[in-house]
């Protein structure tokens, strides 16, 4: 059983945004439509055996012919906030240069669709979609890819910056070089193992280049970045293995997380940088570390480590392989890898289900950096097949989810635990939570076999089903808006004759921010 929704809503805080999550690539389709470029996905995914049954994104969820359909379906939901991102070849064709109008204008009509329907929108500059040309000149392994971004992101702050009210400059960073340079399980397909290094520090780089971007333009959204988190468990008491989990961690968290929040990568890192040829100008961590409004954290598992050769030293969320097995992933002779869970539920992707693990990543993220910006959780959520029920008397679709609407409610439960008062990261100021995803999608080289959705999207009709979980997210924020419309009551009652409750209100302490697009 999972918590009620009426008891869950009763633990959010006011302003908490409740939201759900998309990528461009993932959903949008209409490849070569309206002076799109080629990304380097496309040339990706059309190679034989690169994806899940040689799948295609090319239509993907029609979301870019069906944009204002599935907008209304985030108003029916009563979601606060979108977060979705630019596609990057559909503005610039080729990586630089003028923007195509044409893209802009999609983006125009996607904001003020949003808007006009309450719902605040939260946008992610870079979401793995480098344009062709860019790949082809080296990608991120080529340190001017990241002013390529900066420039992009210039373009987006003049013709959006008006309406986004969160920006995220760049999604997992970690996952596009482990899975894209080092493993070649996503565009661009390099093996490069150590030697993709210059990637994590170009893209770092970028993100900086594109806070700067945003505010030269004084955008008045806030702006941070986002990257996946998975806490490293040692698989026994044997020192080894905790010598390879925190070896994990530096290479899959602390890499990532310590420039943007420290300004320095972990000592490891610089120790291990003295012996290659890789180099950069000091000043790149000045750029990397700009002080951020928020940190957005996407969560979806632990990962469990023991010391000695295996399948494969990635964690599963970062590698997602193309079949069942995903410690396939990374078999190169590690001297370390990753375990199983044989006493957790595990979703379709492999993935154990651990809520308490999330606790464990607030906690570790507010020992780490003590100055840790206002965070977000900018994606949560898990696949699991999902079985239509039809109900031939009405003709009527059901899809009854209760593994993903329980691994939902237990992991917002789980941090909301940890981040109130007395929980076990209370210094974190935690913001918001957003489900990954609006609707299945084409899930990278999974293909379409690994369904996150809050919405089922049959692939040869494109007709969107609310699953239950869908329904469950639904009677969430009703019922939190429900408990702050009564607080909003009883305040007006004890409220001294002729002074206006709002009034009270703004005198006392503020312990959080305005809702975002909420109506808490």
């Amino acid at each position: 059983m999972h918590i009620s929704a009426r008891d869950l809503a009763a633990r959010i805080p006011q302003g908490f945004t409740l939201g759900v999550a998309t990528a461009a690539f993932q959903i949008e389709g209409a490849l070569e439509e309206d002076g799109r470029g080629p990304a380097g996905w496309d040339a990706f995914a059309a190679k034989p055996g690169a994806i899940v049954e040689d799948q295609s994104p090319k239509v993907a969820c029609d979301h870019y012919h069906r944009m204002p359909q599935d907008v209304a379906l985030m108003k029916q939901l009563g979601v606060d906030s979108y977060r979705f991102s630019f596609a990057w070849p559909r503005i610039q064709p080729t990586g630089s240069g003028p923007a195509n109008r044409a893209g802009l204008a999609f983006y125009d009509r996607l904001l003020d669709e949003l808007l006009a329907n309450g719902i605040s929108p939260m946008a992610t500059i870079y979401h793995w979609d480098t344009p062709l040309a860019l790949d082809e000149d080296g990608g991120w392994m080529n340190r001017d890819t990241a002013y390529r971004l900066g420039e992009y992101a210039g373009i987006l702050a003049e013709a959006f910056g008006d309406r986004v009210a969160r920006w995220v400059t760049i999604n997992e960073p970690a996952t596009v070089s482990t899975n894209g340079y080092t493993l070649g399980l996503h565009s661009p397909g390099k093996e490069l193992l150590l030697g993709a290094f210059p990637t994590v520090h170009h893209q770092l780089l970028g993100h900086g280049l594109a806070v700067q971007a945003l505010r030269a333009a004084k955008v008045p959204g806030e702006i941070g970045m986002t990257n996946v988190y998975s806490p490293m468990v040692p698989n026994s008491i044997n020192p080894l293995d905790y010598l390879s989990a925190g070896l994990m961690d530096l290479a899959q968290n602390r890499l990532y997380a310590d420039p943007v929040l420290t300004g320095k990568y972990p000592d490891v890192i610089r120790a291990a940088k003295f012996f290659s040829s890789f180099e950069h100008p000091e000043q790149d961590m000045e750029l990397i570390s700009q002080p951020l409004d928020f940190y957005g954290l996407n969560y979806y598992m632990p990962t469990k480590v023991a010391v000695g050769p295996g399948g494969g030293a990635v964690p599963a969320s970062m590698a997602e392989a193309m079949g069942s097995d995903l410690n396939a992933a990374g078999s190169g002779g590690t001297p370390f890898h990753v375990e199983t869970w044989p006493e957790a539920d595990i979703t379709s992707y492999g993935w154990p289900v651990k809520p308490e693990y999330m606790a464990v990543a607030l906690k570790e993220m507010a020992e780490r950096y003590p100055n840790l910006p206002p965070v977000i959780l900018t994606e949560g959520g898990a696949s699991f097949e999902d079985i239509i029920v039809r109900d031939k008397s009405t003709n009527t679709r059901f899809i009854p989810d209760e593994r993903r609407l329980k691994y939902l409610s237990d992991h917002l439960d789980a941090a909301l635990r940890a981040t109130a008062p007395g929980g076990v990261a209370e210094s974190i100021d935690l913001r918001g939570y957003y489900v990954w995803s609006l609707m299945d999608n084409f899930e990278w080289s999974a293909g379409y076999n690994q369904p996150f959705g809050l919405l089922h999207v049959d692939f040869e009709t494109l007709e969107r089903t609310p699953k239950a979980s869908y329904f469950w997210y639904q009677e969430l924020i009703e019922e939190r808006d429900l408990a702050a419309a009564a607080d909003v009551a009883i305040a007006a009652a004890v409220a001294p004759e002729g002074l206006d409750p709002e009034v009270l209100d703004a005198e006392s302490p503020d312990d959080g921010v305005a809702p975002l697009g909420a109506s808490a």
